[in-house]
């Protein structure tokens, strides 16, 4: 036989036996792009490659892609707070509910002159609309007239006179807003009857700021009395601040509220702080859990800031021994609190 022919004869039965035993089986793939430096080659010997190889020229499997890690434990990021007047559902459920518990301290303006038996009456009423329509806790008159008397000497002590005596005892007394009043009245006598009328205004103040939030007038009808014309001038004094009361506790909710917008004001008293760097620190560890800090002051004595947050007091006192700590202030101590007002010591 022929050499050549043996030899043809020989590929054959190999190209035969690879045929018929069945290929190992492979997942399918998107075929992968031809090298184009490879020789070229014929069908069968192309087909042929293919099932030895186990299919590396006809396809290449896509290798599966690797499984997916675990993700990295998330970081401690710190929410940037919403713009002035958005509120989150936290904060304004907060100030809801701080707006129906607004506190209020009621008295007369001393500057005007008044009669001390009508500004009394006036007071009283505006506490008895308080107390019988809202519920509320109050401030009484006597109480704040015998504060006026035994607290001259603490509030020289704590403020140095900076703010109004009254303005200190309505902080004491934790009241969200000083209503101060001032009226007069108008007389008149007819056929043995005394008549009067009284007009006036409500000044709403903030208790922390002394910032005068708004005013609301008030006045009443001529009232009569067969008594006298004091009888007669109480009883137009009292009618007209029963009267004005609705509009002042509802001017007084508005504009608390739209005062509100940064959140509620504290202010922070810091003694002793000759580190303005770890006064700096602090001030940005306290303002990741409040809305806004401000430097008020500074000096190697005191800093003051202001704080505003839509949380309480106890909160806000939590806040600021947390950021003191994360400063590397350890000893800071509270000296002396009084309503919306901190005074701390920072222990250097």
């Amino acid at each position: 036989m022929n050499k050549a022919l043996v030899a043809s004869f020989a590929a054959f039965v190999v190209l035969a036996s690879c045929v018929s035993a069945p290929p190992p089986a492979q997942p399918e793939a998107a075929p992968a792009p031809q090298e184009q430096s490879a020789p070229a080659l014929n069908a069968d010997q192309s087909r042929a490659r293919a099932l030895v190889t186990g299919g590396a020229d006809a396809g290449t499997p896509v290798a599966a892609a690797p499984a997916s890690t675990p993700a990295a434990a998330a970081q401690p990021v710190d929410a940037a707070p919403p713009p002035p007047g958005v509120l989150t559902p936290e904060e304004e459920a907060y100030l809801n509910n701080y707006l129906a518990r607004l506190n209020y301290m009621v008295y007369f303006d001393e500057a005007a002159g008044l009669n001390p038996q009508s500004a009394k009456i006036a007071v009283n009423q505006a506490n008895r609309y308080l107390i019988e329509k809202l519920g509320l806790t109050v401030v009484d008159f006597d109480q704040i007239e015998k504060n006026k008397k035994d607290q001259q000497a603490v509030y020289q002590a704590e403020t140095g006179g900076s703010i109004d005596l009254i303005q200190y005892i309505a902080q004491k007394f934790n009241a969200d807003v000083y209503v101060e009043i001032s009226f007069s009245t108008t007389t008149s006598t007819s056929g043995g009857r005394f008549y009067a009328a009284a007009s006036g205004s409500m000044k709403l103040y903030d208790t922390s700021t002394a910032q005068l939030l708004g005013s609301v007038s008030f006045q009443s009808p001529e009232v009569m009395s067969t008594t006298s014309i004091a009888a007669a001038e109480s009883n137009a004094v009292a009618a007209s601040v029963w009267n004005g009361m609705p509009r002042m506790i509802d001017q007084s909710k508005m504009l608390v509220k739209n005062s509100l917008s940064r959140g509620i004001r504290y202010e922070i008293i810091l003694q002793s702080t000759p580190d303005s760097r770890a006064v700096s620190s602090l001030r940005r560890y306290l303002g990741r859990s409040v809305r806004e800090v401000e430097q008020v002051s500074y000096t190697a004595a005191e800093t003051k800031l202001a704080v505003f947050t839509f949380s309480n007091a106890t909160r806000v006192e939590d806040a600021i021994y947390e950021a003191a700590e994360r400063a590397g202030m350890l000893d800071v101590y509270l000296v002396y609190s009084r309503g919306k007002s901190f005074t701390f010591n920072s222990g250097m």
